[in-house]
């Protein structure tokens, strides 16, 4: 494989998953972890990632003052929408982190009244620019890599917690395995997340799906509605709905 088609790979796999390892990278693509590491690093001072130890970050997920490009933005927008309609005014929603809850919340109507609960700063902050309905950030320890608040704290109050709704952004979905991640941090708390909730609901571009990374979040039949920008009735969500999962 080509240089220029290995980093067309990586920016493809970071733009769907937010993150990479260089050690997934060196096997899948059969070249050695150096050269994967070159290719980070060029990709990085073109400004296309951020290189962290291990791996790279997608600048979309990277929070900073100025605005980054959002991958798929589109099709988010639908899931956003399609998500919304879910949301009822005195409803407790639980948010995780990811740019596609932010989408959704950047497009909740403003006459909405309810009580969101979230981990994400980025999210919280967002949540503040909706009048009527109000924002509890639960904070503790930052992950630097997603800007979610981590660790016994967080998990502790999120079970004293009993939400209607629970939206998880999440990196890969299995229908047979289900929904996966490779931060171990981050997974706990969405455990407790999922815990906390009557209903969980995985807002998902269809990239995601019929993947799976190195740690499992929860099987999916602890998933109750699955969203992405599809048509429900597309031949892609089969196996999914098969699992009982609402398809929206």
């Amino acid at each position: 494989m080509l240089k220029k088609e290995r980093q067309a790979f990586i920016i493809q796999q970071i733009n769907i998953h937010n993150k990479v390892l260089s050690s997934d990278l060196s096997v899948h693509l059969d070249v050695s972890e150096d050269t994967i590491r070159r290719d980070l690093q060029e990709l990085g001072e073109e400004g296309k990632l951020i290189k962290v130890h291990g791996g790279a970050l997608s600048k979309s997920f990277h929070f900073t003052l100025e605005p980054n490009p959002i991958y798929s933005l589109p099709e988010k927008k639908v899931i956003a929408f399609k998500a919304i309609e879910l949301i009822k005014d005195g409803m407790l929603v639980l948010l995780t982190g990811g740019t596609t809850i932010l989408e959704m919340v950047k497009s909740l109507p403003p006459e909405l009244n309810a009580t969101f609960v979230t981990v994400s700063l980025p999210i919280a902050l967002e949540l503040l620019n909706h009048p009527n309905s109000e924002a509890i950030f639960i904070g503790n320890r930052l992950s630097k890599n997603t800007q979610m608040a981590i660790g016994a704290e967080v998990i502790e109050r999120l079970s004293r917690i009993k939400a209607d709704l629970c939206f998880l952004g999440t990196n890969s979905f299995d229908a047979n395995y289900g929904i996966t991640d490779m931060d171990w941090d981050i997974i706990e708390v969405k455990k407790a997340m999922i815990r906390s909730a009557q209903k969980t609901v995985s807002l998902s571009i269809s990239e995601k799906l019929n993947s799976i990374q190195k740690l499992q979040v929860c099987k999916p039949e602890k998933v109750d509605v699955l969203i992405t920008e599809l048509n429900p009735s597309d031949p892609a969500l089969l196996e999914y709905a098969a699992k009982g999962i609402q398809i929206r």
